[in-house]
C-alpha cells in the first residue's frame, strides 16, 4: 500500500486552495468533511452500479429499502445519486446543484453526520470561486479504495488531519482535541495494569468517554490494546459529544476505521440534549474503561436543573456524591464517569480522566468538591495522580493531572493513593504550537510509567494511606467583650441603626428621650452590671426584642479589657468577629489539638460543639483535599547578598556603558 504519509501531505496541501478567502482555523470546516465524503464514494464505488439497479428494480414496490440497500452495498450505508466523485467534474458550471444532488442520495446516517458538519455553510462560499470543483478534483488524485487503504492506515489519515489542523487552529484546538503525546500516557497507565486480562483470548471491552471530542481518546486507547497486548481483542468504542461539528468528526472517524459509528451519540442543536450531564445517552450501561478529557473552568448552568433534579436522587443517581460550585463542572464529569463503572463482582473497571489543579482542593469542608474527594477516598476508589508539565496543551499552558480511578485496586494498593510528579519529564517542541510547547517524549512517558509500576517511595513518588487527605474543621470561638456607655457619640450611632428607621416619630424620640435622661453615663465594662441598670430604666417603655438590640448594638464596642459576657445559662457569649476555623489532621482529637495548637496563644478560646459533622455526627466537619504540590516542595535557598551585589554592579557598569555611547 502507498504509505498513508504522502497521502495525508497530499491532502494537507489540498487546504493552500482556500486561502485567502478562509482563515487558517476554518480550513478544517471544508477539508474535513470533503475527506470523509471521498472515503465513502471510495468504498461504494465498486457495488455503486448494483446499488442504483436494486434501487430502481424495487422503487416504489418496497416501503423500506435501505436493508435491501445496504445489503446491496455490503456495508452500513450506500448512495443512490447518478453521481460520485468522478461524475461530479463532468459539470463544473453546476457542481453546486450536482453535489447537493451527491449528499441527497446518500442513506439517511450518512446524511445525519454530514449534516452536523454544517458544510451548506461552506458550500456557499465554495461554489462562488468555483473552489468546491479545484478540491473536489484534487482529491480525486488521492487514492483512498479499500485496496490502496485499508481501515487502520485511512484511521490515521484521518487522526493525522485532525491533529494538523488541531495545531493550525490553535484559538480552538484544546475545546475538542487532547494531544497525542498526553493520550498516549494515559492509555499506558489506563491499560497496561490489566495486561494479562487483556491477553485473554476472545477478550471483549467496552471504553467509553463522555466528552469524547473528535473521538481520539477512544481510538488510541483501542489501537494499544490491539498493537501492545492483544491484537486479537474485541474493543467496543463508546462516546458522547456536545459539539455537532466535533461530534460529526468522531462519527465519520468511527466509520472511515469500520467501528459502529452509533456508538457515537449527541450533538444535537439543542445543546441539553447533547449534554451528557443532561441527557445521558447510555442510560443504565457500564464499561470496563473511561478515558476522558472533559472541560475544565467551564459553568454547568445550563445543565443546572436536569443537575440537581439528579443529585436529588442520592446515590441512586449520578451525582449523589455531592455538586461542585456552577463556574466549574469538571468533577461532575468525574462523578458520572464512576456511575459508569461495572461492579466489582462483575470484573470492575478503571477511569483515566484529566483534570486541571482545581479539583484537589478547591472548596472548603462540607462544599460539594470536598464531599466528592470524601467520596472517592472512603470509597478507596482514587488509586494514583499524576502531575503533567505545563504547556501541553494547545489552548492553555497551565499544569493539568491525570487521575486514575479504580474499583478493583491490587492488594498493595488497597487503601492507598500514589502521587507521581510528572512536571519535569517532558521535551520542547521544535516550535510553539499555540500555549503547547512541551511534550511527553518516550523517555519522559517510560519515566512515569517506571514510577507508577514501581510503586514506592522516591523524590518523584509519593504513596499515601487515603485518611492522610482527610481533616476535621473545627470552629473555634472566643468570648465576647464588650464595654457599655450612653454618651452623645452612641446615641448618634443609634439614630442611624436600619431598626430605628422603621419607627415613627412618636417612638423615635420617645428612645432618644430615655437615653438622654439615662441616670449613668460613665463606661461600663461589665455587661450584667449595666443591663441592670439599662432595664431598670427602660422598663416603663415597651420596646421589641429587635429596637431594644439596636439600641446595646449602638452603645457597646468591643475591649480587651472588659469583662466576658454571659448568656442566659451563665456560659461565655461568643465573639462571631474573632471567630475562626481550624484544620485538625485526621485521626487526631479536636480537643488535644486544641490544647496543643490553639490555647497557647488565645487561652479563653474553646471549640463550638454544636458544629458537627453530617454524616459521622462528630465535632467538626470533615473535609478532604489533596495538597499535592505541598507534598513535592523542595526548598531552595535565597541567593547570597554578595551574589546580588555582583549581578547589580554588573548591570550598572553594563547601563554606564551604553549611556557613555549616547
Amino acid at each position: 500500500m502507498e504509505n498513508f504519509n504522502q497521502k495525508t501531505s497530499m491532502i494537507w496541501n489540498i487546504a493552500d486552495i482556500l486561502r485567502g478567502g478562509w482563515k487558517q482555523h476554518e480550513y478544517q470546516d471544508v477539508i474535513l468533511p470533503l475527506v470523509v465524503l471521498k472515503r465513502l464514494d471510495s468504498i461504494l464505488v465498486d457495488t455503486k452500479a448494483k446499488v442504483l439497479e436494486k434501487h430502481n428494480e424495487y422503487k416504489g414496490k418496497v416501503n423500506d429499502l435501505d436493508p435491501i440497500l445496504k445489503r446491496t452495498s455490503g456495508v452500513a450505508f450506500y448512495n443512490i445519486s447518478d453521481y460520485d466523485f468522478k461524475t461530479l467534474l463532468g459539470e463544473p458550471a453546476l457542481m453546486g446543484k450536482n453535489f447537493k444532488k451527491y449528499i441527497a442520495g446518500y442513506s439517511q446516517n450518512i446524511q445525519d453526520i454530514f449534516e452536523k458538519f454544517e458544510f451548506n455553510n461552506q458550500l456557499e462560499r465554495l461554489e462562488g470561486g468555483n473552489l468546491l470543483f479545484h478540491i473536489i478534483q484534487e482529491l480525486n488524485k488521492v487514492d483512498l479504495h479499500p485496496k490502496a487503504v485499508d481501515n487502520y492506515a485511512m484511521g490515521h489519515i484521518f487522526e493525522e488531519l485532525l491533529r494538523k489542523f488541531s495545531e493550525m487552529s490553535n484559538e480552538t484546538a484544546g475545546e475538542h482535541y487532547t494531544p497525542r503525546d498526553v493520550i498516549s500516557l494515559m492509555a499506558e497507565l489506563l491499560l497496561e495494569p490489566d495486561k494479562a486480562d487483556l491477553k485473554r483470548p476472545h477478550v471483549i471491552k467496552k471504553i467509553y468517554d463522555p466528552a469524547c471530542g473528535t473521538g481520539g481518546m477512544l481510538t488510541v486507547a483501542k489501537d494499544y490494546i490491539l498493537e501492545h497486548i492483544n491484537k486479537e481483542a474485541d474493543i467496543y468504542l463508546y462516546g458522547q459529544e456536545l459539539n455537532s461539528v466535533t461530534y460529526a468528526m468522531a462519527k465519520s472517524d468511527m466509520l472511515i476505521k469500520g467501528e459502529n459509528p452509533d456508538l457515537i451519540r449527541g450533538g444535537e442543536k439543542d445543546t441539553t440534549k447533547a449534554s451528557t450531564l443532561s441527557n445521558d445517552q447510555f442510560l443504565g450501561e457500564v464499561f470496563d474503561y473511561g478515558i476522558s478529557n472533559p472541560p475544565y473552568g467551564v459553568d454547568w448552568k445550563k445543565d443546572k436543573e436536569a443537575v440537581e433534579r439528579e443529585a436529588s436522587r442520592g446515590h441512586a443517581g449520578r451525582f449523589g456524591a455531592g455538586l461542585p460550585r456552577i463556574s466549574d463542572g469538571q468533577l461532575l464529569f468525574l462523578e458520572h464517569l464512576v456511575s459508569k463503572m461495572k461492579p466489582e463482582k462483575d470484573g470492575g473497571s478503571r477511569i483515566a480522566i484529566v483534570h486541571n489543579g482545581s479539583p484537589l482542593f478547591t472548596g472548603d469542608a462540607g462544599s460539594g468538591e470536598s464531599e466528592i474527594r470524601r467520596w472517592l477516598l472512603e470509597k478507596d476508589l482514587l488509586e494514583a495522580i499524576v502531575a503533567l508539565p505545563d504547556q501541553l496543551f494547545y489552548n492553555t499552558g497551565i499544569n493539568t493531572y491525570l487521575w486514575f480511578i479504580s474499583n478493583r485496586k491490587p492488594k498493595e494498593r488497597k487503601g492507598k493513593v500514589q502521587l507521581i510528579d510528572g512536571r519535569t519529564f517532558f521535551k520542547k517542541t521544535r516550535k510553539s504550537l499555540g500555549s503547547k510547547r512541551h511534550e511527553i517524549d518516550t523517555e519522559s512517558k517510560k519515566k512515569i510509567f517506571d514510577l507508577y509500576t514501581k510503586y514506592e517511595e522516591s523524590e518523584y513518588s509519593k504513596v499515601f494511606n487515603t485518611t492522610e487527605f482527610a481533616y476535621r474543621q473545627i470552629q473555634v470561638e472566643r468570648p465576647l467583650r464588650l464595654s457599655f456607655q450612653v454618651s452623645d457619640a452612641h446615641i448618634e450611632i443609634f439614630k442611624t441603626q436600619k431598626a430605628v428607621e422603621k419607627l415613627n416619630d412618636k417612638e423615635r424620640e420617645a428612645i432618644l428621650a430615655y437615653l438622654a435622661s439615662f441616670p449613668n453615663k460613665e463606661l461600663f465594662k461589665n455587661q450584667a452590671k449595666f443591663l441592670e441598670v439599662f432595664d431598670s430604666h427602660f422598663k416603663e417603655l415597651k420596646m421589641k426584642a429587635p429596637i431594644k438590640k439596636a439600641i446595646l448594638d449602638a452603645l457597646s464596642e468591643r475591649s480587651e479589657d472588659a469583662d466576658v459576657c454571659l448568656d442566659a445559662s451563665g456560659k461565655p457569649e461568643a465573639d462571631s468577629e474573632l471567630r475562626d476555623h481550624e484544620n485538625v489532621p485526621w485521626g487526631i482529637d479536636v480537643n488535644e489539638y486544641l490544647s496543643k495548637e490553639v490555647k497557647p496563644y488565645v487561652s479563653d478560646a474553646w471549640i463550638n460543639e454544636s458544629v458537627c459533622d453530617a454524616k459521622d455526627g462528630k465535632v467538626g466537619i470533615v473535609g478532604y483535599e489533596i495538597p499535592f504540590t505541598r507534598y513535592f516542595y523542595k526548598y531552595e535557598a535565597p541567593r547570597s547578598l554578595e551574589a546580588i551585589e555582583t549581578d547589580i554592579e554588573k548591570v550598572e557598569n553594563e547601563l554606564l556603558v551604553l549611556l557613555k555611547q549616547l
